[in-house]
């Protein structure tokens, strides 16, 4: 027990707590309104962790922006490289432990650890992100329509295409991932069914490294250029680094996820060969669950964020994609279909 809170306290140490931080109110938040009595948010990240330029930096920036707008504290957790099911547990229940609330999953990983710790910490809020299988009243299952954007990628992609020939690259093979390719397919299909169409995942499982090796998915890519396509989109997480990399090398458009890729830093200097991102706002649903908390009425069961809610969608931070008025036009039009009910996106390749 004791090795855990001294482990625990190194990594809330090295995320920005400091220990006055941590002194000033062992339980938190504001005792004189009674509204808040949790430590902080504790976050737990996803495989690859923070510094990924897209899922895991998306819930960082939402918890960031909650500790500062809720002058709150709050600790947030790596996930270690190879590690098991118990481990994950153990991180979560850490959390919980030590008076996090709200304790929050970045990724469905997390879904059978907070199954089993939700029910030892009734009072504490929890929160998974990809999930809606865990089922508690003290549980919010954070989900998002990520075919939705990915369909507007893809008909950016077929109208930005010259070859003809576009690509996608997921991850892993799993059931999440495919919602982005389907989305993605049927959206260049919308507007081309003659477009040809590479497709590929990096690895079966995640503990493969499918989401946290960028020299996976730039040998992909690099395979998808040679065969000609020269539009691509990742679904990859951390991978995706090494897809957008081979295709600004190579001067070919890349389309990234999650986060708004363009503004990354880190992919600074790919930037100009970023066309735009199916983004989907994992900081804004911490932010939400975290506000929910901090007010006395916690989120729970499903939300479920979609581009009506302006949770999911395309950024359009490059100039050079904003010049381009018809697949401007297009996107934008694919968009109101899809709010109105007029197309519906697949969630099955």
């Amino acid at each position: 027990m004791a090795v855990a809170v001294a482990a625990l306290a190194l990594v809330a140490t090295a995320c920005g707590e400091t220990s006055s931080d941590a002194a000033k109110d062992d339980d938190g938040g504001d005792k004189k309104s009674g509204a808040y009595q949790g430590k902080g948010i504790g976050l737990a990240y996803d495989i690859g962790g923070q510094g990924d330029q897209s899922f895991n930096d998306a819930a960082h920036s939402g918890y960031q922006r909650a500790r500062k707008d809720f002058k709150i504290d709050g600790v947030d957790m790596e996930p270690g490289d190879g590690e098991s099911s118990a481990d994950k547990t153990q991180r979560i229940e850490q959390l919980a432990r030590q008076g996090y609330d709200p304790v929050i999953g970045v990724g469905f990983i997390y879904a059978p650890a907070i199954q089993e710790v939700a029910k030892k910490y009734p009072d504490t809020t929890f929160g998974i992100v990809d999930d809606n299988t865990v089922q508690a009243e003290n549980v919010a299952d954070l989900v998002f329509h990520e075919e939705q954007g990915s369909y507007l990628a893809g008909v950016a992609a077929a109208k930005t295409t010259k070859a003809g020939h576009v690509g996608f690259i997921g991850g892993v093979d799993i059931p999440i991932i495919h919602k982005f390719e389907a989305g993605f397919v049927q959206g260049v299909k919308s507007v081309d069914p003659k477009i040809k169409i590479e497709r590929r995942y990096l690895t079966e499982k995640p503990e493969e490294g499918g989401f946290a090796s960028p020299d996976k998915g730039q040998d992909a890519a690099s395979g998808q250029l040679e065969a000609g396509a020269d539009v691509l989109y990742h679904a990859a997480g951390l991978s995706g680094q090494g897809v957008i990399q081979e295709a600004g090398s190579q001067k070919k458009w890349a389309i990234g996820v999650d986060s708004d890729q363009y503004r990354q830093k880190a992919l600074s200097k790919y930037r100009k060969h970023i066309l735009g991102s199916a983004f989907k706002d994992v900081g804004g649903a911490v932010y939400d669950l975290t506000k929910s908390v901090v007010r006395g009425k916690p989120m729970k069961g499903t939300q479920r964020y979609d581009l009506e809610s302006g949770r999911v969608g395309f950024s359009d931070s490059n100039p050079d994609y904003r010049a381009m008025k018809d697949v401007v036009a297009a996107v934008e039009q694919a968009k109101k279909d899809i709010i109105s009910g007029k197309v519906k996106v697949e969630i099955k390749p």
